[in-house]
């Protein structure tokens, strides 16, 4: 991969799709759409993942026989040996592909070779930076917290290649404790995987009915989507070269295809909104974050 060009990454699906959907969904990522990297992997919650695991050789096969790079997440919270072991496999497979680590007890198993860094391991300044570089990291997500001015500060003294989610619900926080099996009256052991009932998450409001979060199992999200398309142009130019989106319900070809033509300069910005928001109807899109506000607003960028 050209180190200076600019790539368009999928991130680990969040959330929790029957088995036989994640595997026909990563079949048309790998057959239809425009996207350089996948990463895959269960980076949640680690009951999903003996359901999907009959499948993970075939997906893996065949995202690299339609010449994406694949790399593989592992939990944003490990928890317990079982997750230990879980990462002892992965690293077991570092020679075939790059570990994202989601956590610190990730990030200690593969420290001294190469691996990526997951935006659940907070990045927020240039010593920290330096830290995970000199340890082996060649890629960096950078939480979507952090404002315009930290990136650039950031892609300032990067060696590794820097990464910014633009697209989709953001995770916020995660948590040891099942809220969705807790809003079902329900315990985290007993779960009944409630969450599969919501496709994008369980919205969730304030008590005076203002959108506000959104849950997934053991994770907290925004409610609002982030969409930085607009602001794509002006990541290249502070030095990010790779723009993550998230997967949803939506059709994540089209997605996929539209940022692609914003990356490309083929589409100017207002317009890519107007198009994402007929893609991903009833979302309400927001960044915030990027230009120093509260998360949720909508901010508009400078020309």
């Amino acid at each position: 991969m050209d180190v200076m060009k600019p790539d368009l990454s999928l991130g680990p699906l969040l959330f929790n799709w029957p088995a036989d959907q994640v595997r026909d969904f990563y079949f048309r990522i790998a057959d239809e759409a425009d996207i350089d990297v996948v990463y895959f992997g269960e980076a949640v919650c680690a009951k999903r993942r003996p359901f999907l695991t009959p499948f993970y050789e075939a997906i893996l096969d065949r995202l690299k026989a339609a010449g994406k790079q694949v790399i593989l997440t592992s939990l944003q919270l490990a928890m317990d040996g079982k997750d230990m072991a879980a990462i002892d496999d992965m690293v077991a497979m570092a020679e075939d592909y790059l570990i994202e680590a989601g956590d610190m007890a990730a990030c200690g198993k593969l420290m001294g070779r190469a691996f990526a860094v997951a935006p659940s391991v907070n990045v927020y300044n240039e010593g920290t930076l330096r830290f995970f570089e000199a340890e082996g990291a060649v890629r960096v997500s950078l939480n979507a917290e952090l404002p315009a001015t930290s990136l650039k500060a950031l892609a300032g003294v990067a060696t590794s290649r820097l990464e910014v989610q633009v697209f989709g619900r953001v995770p916020l926080a995660i948590s040891a404790r099942c809220f969705h099996a807790r809003a079902h009256k329900l315990a985290k052991n007993s779960c009944q995987y409630v969450c599969e009932q919501d496709r994008d998450g369980l919205e969730v409001d304030t008590l005076d009915g203002q959108a506000f979060l959104a849950i997934n199992g053991l994770q907290t999200l925004s409610h609002h989507y982030l969409a930085l398309v607009q602001e794509m142009p002006e990541l290249v130019g502070i030095g990010i070269r790779g723009f993550r989106l998230s997967p949803h319900s939506c059709n994540m070809v089209k997605v996929a295809d539209l940022y692609r033509a914003r990356l490309a300069g083929w589409i100017d910005g207002a317009e890519a909104l107007h198009r994402l928001a007929g893609l991903v109807p009833g979302a309400r899109f927001a960044n915030g974050f990027y230009h120093g506000k509260a998360g949720l607003e909508a901010a508009v960028p400078a020309a």
